[in-house]
């Protein structure tokens, strides 16, 4: 099985693997009509995926790790009244669910376009993005990344902040679960003191002046396997490791989206500035000396005095105060 196509079976074979114990090849067989062979074929490749299934000899396969899996009827359930908002659809594995979400979006304008509030939630990514063309790395059941599409009426120009937004919203859910210490980094990413827990990334289609379409994709880490430390490359946390009691992913997603709902049913009608002091408070670099890598490629070192009503960071710098729209912010010792 080559990534990103793995086939139907395989799937079925991994739904019935999701409690972590032991399958006989030869009961696995019997619960899907098909032979033991292909059982074994269906789960050859795995690991190119990142999934890791054990083989023991006399007692058949398992999921090195549980998987706990997305189900739809369960986060309407946890959503309640406020599931009529949203249209959720679970897939096994996507390349990216903001791409193929994006592109949905674009091909059915023409019949009346892709529902207000329709989620794409994937078990699996295999080329999950971050912001500037990162690699957004996942594990089967370790995470929970999900996109969501939003409508205003609008224009692009009146979407500034909109990606910090939806960090208070995140904040905002993953506090009521129960998750301690979680912060937010300018512009997108969600952070504890252990170390990047997740991150947003939106992308818009529409006009200047409105309407104009949003997807939001959302990535967090569920549990952090020690195989995938390796790839990620900076320091990374999980909320298994800042949840006293880890919710359930189902719960979790219905939380996250009911939060989503209100934050960006209010930026609709008030834009970011009424969300300001609420992101400034959430901030993990507010007042802190820090130096910013600008896209240009020149540094900019200075102390962070919160964010402007667009979103900006507002950097205090030998020269005074700037407001910058990009780049990658670093804590440093900032001497002047």
């Amino acid at each position: 099985m080559k990534a990103g196509s793995s086939s139907e079976r395989t799937w079925r074979v991994l739904n019935l693997l999701a409690d972590g114990e032991f399958h006989s090849g030869e009961v696995l067989a019997a619960q899907l009509g098909v032979t033991r062979a292909s059982v074994f074929n269906a789960l050859t490749g795995t690991a190119d995926l990142g999934v890791d299934v054990q083989r023991i000899r006399g007692r058949g396969y398992r999921l090195a790790h549980p998987w706990q899996r997305l189900e739809r009827g369960e986060i309407l359930r946890w959503l309640g009244a406020d599931a009529e908002h949203f249209d959720i659809e679970i897939l096994p594995q996507v390349t990216s669910t903001n791409t193929l979400l994006l592109q949905r979006a674009a091909s059915r304008v023409a019949s009346g376009g892709t529902p207000n509030g329709k989620v794409l939630a994937a078990e699996l990514q295999t080329a999950g993005r971050g912001r500037m063309g990162r690699t957004w790395h996942s594990s089967l059941g370790g995470s929970l990344t999900f996109s969501l599409l939003w409508r205003f009426d609008c224009g692009l120009n009146a979407l500034t902040g909109l990606s910090l937004a939806a960090g208070v919203a995140i904040v905002r859910a993953l506090n009521k679960l129960g998750a301690a210490g979680v912060r937010l980094k300018w512009p997108n990413d969600i952070l504890t003191a252990q170390g990047k827990l997740g991150g947003v990334l939106i992308e818009a289609q529409g006009d200047m002046l409105g309407p104009s379409t949003v997807v939001i994709g959302i990535g967090l880490n569920c549990s952090l396997p020690a195989s995938l430390a390796p790839q990620i490359g900076q320091p990374a946390c999980a909320l298994d490791e800042v949840c006293a009691v880890m919710p359930a992913r189902n719960r979790l997603l219905a939380v996250l989206l009911r939060e989503l709902g209100l934050v960006l049913q209010g930026f609709g009608q008030s834009g970011f500035p009424a969300l300001r002091a609420e992101w400034e408070q959430c901030n993990m670099h507010q007042h802190k000396a820090v130096q910013l890598h600008l896209p240009d490629g020149s540094l900019v070192s200075g102390i962070v005095r919160g964010v402007s009503d667009s979103g900006e960071l507002c950097l205090e710098t030998a020269q005074g105060l700037r407001h910058i729209n990009s780049g990658e912010l670093q804590v440093q010792r900032c001497d002047f």
